[in-house]
């Protein structure tokens, strides 16, 4: 067996990993009937459809001619960067008492969040990141905490 496109093989392999590993974990919970769905049905049902499109994508893979394009290196700086922010958001939303480290609320961590983030491209603006940011807080703040009327802290004088 040939693989013609390796974008596109390793690609559906991700994805049926991603879907077999939440089929599996939701084996844990009820999964009632198509009538009655238990808490285990959605992710169950999810996680079998992802990896059925993962397989098909590596099907087509191993028929249809390569593009061309090869995987090359792992993005390191974006993957880093993303992670990063992510990791940050959680930190600046809930602190960390253990080692303590204060909640900075969630318009700061919308600001860490964006401003780390915006490092994974290729270049960095700084005006453009601080609008954005800007921008995202406010959206953030009306929806979570004016419209769903949602407990976050949202400053960390609060």
């Amino acid at each position: 067996m040939v693989i013609r496109n390796s974008r596109d093989f390793f690609a559906g392999l991700l994805f049926a990993a991603l879907g077999l590993a939440f089929a599996w974990g939701a084996r844990s919970y009820e999964l009632g009937s198509s009538a009655r769905m238990g808490p285990g049905y959605f992710p169950l049902l999810l996680g079998l459809l992802l990896a059925g499109l993962g397989a098909v994508i590596m099907v087509r893979a191993l028929r249809r001619s390569d593009t061309g394009e090869r995987i090359t290196a792992w993005a390191w700086r974006p993957l880093v960067a993303i992670i990063s922010a992510n990791l940050l958001f959680g930190v600046a939303l809930g602190g960390l008492p253990a080692w303590g480290v204060p909640a900075l609320g969630l318009m700061l961590g919308i600001y860490v969040l964006t401003l780390v983030a915006c490092l994974a491209g290729e270049r960095f603006n700084l005006r453009e990141a601080v609008l954005l940011a800007t921008a995202l807080a406010l959206l953030s703040y009306g929806a979570f905490v004016l419209l769903l009327k949602l407990q976050f802290v949202v400053w960390p004088w609060n």
